[in-house]
């Protein structure tokens, strides 16, 4: 007769994924903590991603350029 095997197939392995760092987002002035950069649509809770050149929210797709003036 033939053995019954378990399972079939190994483990995955998972990336190690970089932290999100969402502490560069905050500063804090006295006992105030103010956020850096918010999305105006999506409200609070969504900060804006700083490229080169311009912040982007990921989650409505709203675009800011940022001039760079020399």
């Amino acid at each position: 007769m033939a053995e019954a095997t378990k399972g079939g197939g190994s483990k995955r392995k998972r990336k190690k994924q970089p932290s999100s760092q969402k502490w560069k987002k905050y500063k804090i002035e006295g006992e105030k903590i103010i956020r850096e950069k918010i999305c105006p649509r999506c409200g609070p809770s969504i900060f804006l991603a700083r490229h080169k050149g311009r912040a982007y929210c990921g989650r409505c797709h709203y675009t800011e350029f940022i001039s760079e003036t020399k």
